[in-house]
């Protein structure tokens, strides 16, 4: 199985929602130029976020996105199922045909693994990850060339611990 831009660009954008979410609502150009992900990729992914209520726009000046709920209450599998992400490991894709139109040796192996990668990713929430030193770490680093980039910047060092 591998996850494709889709599923990897909307958990990214995610957490940078839920990294800067008590600072207020973050733009599209913001987590563009900060992830390294396409503006126009970006509104496609957010349609679809929007649609299953993930993200609420907010509107005027200093708008953008932030989290419709609370980062504790969006896990990872919400994320990549709401962007039409299957997380699939059968060549058949479910549909036990895989065989010359029948189930194969091993696609109960495959299913079992679909399961266990969906369960493991619905145990992680946004809040989680956040808290990870290495996330912090990744943070604090995006955070310090932003700086260098502008002159002033919205998020400060201390936003995260």
């Amino acid at each position: 199985m591998k996850l494709s831009t889709k599923g990897r660009y909307a958990v990214t954008a995610m957490m940078h929602l839920a990294i800067h979410d008590k600072y207020g609502p973050v733009t599209l150009a913001e987590i563009s130029q900060c992830q390294g992900i396409s503006l126009s990729y970006l509104e496609q992914l957010f349609a679809k976020l929007r649609k299953r209520s993930l993200v609420e726009g907010v509107r005027g000046p200093g708008g953008g996105y932030r989290l419709a709920s609370s980062p504790d209450q969006v896990t990872v599998a919400d994320i990549i199922s709401a962007v039409d992400e299957r997380l699939d490991t059968t060549r058949c894709f479910g549909h036990e045909n895989c065989q010359e139109g029948r189930r194969c040796l091993t696609h109960e192996l495959w299913t079992d693994l679909s399961r266990q990668i969906f369960t493991f990713l619905e145990g992680i929430t946004l809040a989680q990850f956040v808290e990870r030193p290495a996330v912090c770490e990744v943070v604090r680093r995006q955070n310090g060339s932003r700086r260098r980039d502008r002159s002033s910047e919205r998020v400060p060092a201390s936003a995260v611990a």
